[in-house]
């Protein structure tokens, strides 16, 4: 069992947001990032499908200063070295850092995100029960959709 996570919510608008890796968990978070406002550059040498809106991409492989004035770090690459890499310049910039990879390394991680209107829910377990996380976020997102037709 991991350890218990805190929700913190956290106002992205127009923060730099350095995602590594442009396969499907790193697309995914950028898309993420990028809906909550966040100026997100996706550093891969490809993609695995379109970067999305609000974010751009700059295609090569990661570098060490990439992350330089960045609020947060996500590394996806599918490439344990480079995503070690890059959370070693982003403990060494004091950039908090998701790793898709390796729980254990991350200082934040992606919540099942659930919306509607004004209200966000995150839902995040302790690492162990993904689908549990999953189911209880779809009956989250038919609770909001029912608040949402109820008013």
């Amino acid at each position: 069992m991991g350890h218990r996570r805190f929700p913190l919510f956290v106002d992205l608008t127009g923060r730099r947001a350095v995602v590594v890796g442009g396969g499907p968990v790193g697309l995914r978070r950028a898309a993420a990032l990028a809906r909550f406002g966040a100026a997100v550059t996706v550093i891969a040498p490809a993609l695995a499908g379109p970067v999305g809106e609000g974010a751009a991409h700059a295609a090569r492989p990661y570098r060490p200063g990439d992350l330089e004035g960045a609020f947060l770090a996500v590394a996806a690459a599918g490439d344990p070295a480079v995503n070690a890499a890059v959370g070693e310049e982003a403990r060494r910039l004091g950039i908090p850092f998701n790793r898709a990879d390796c729980p254990a390394d991350c200082d934040f991680f992606f919540p099942a995100i659930c919306e509607s209107g004004a209200l966000v829910a995150g839902l995040v377990g302790d690492g162990g029960d993904h689908a549990a996380v999953a189911a209880a976020a779809r009956r989250v997102r038919a609770a909001l959709a029912g608040e949402e037709g109820a008013r």
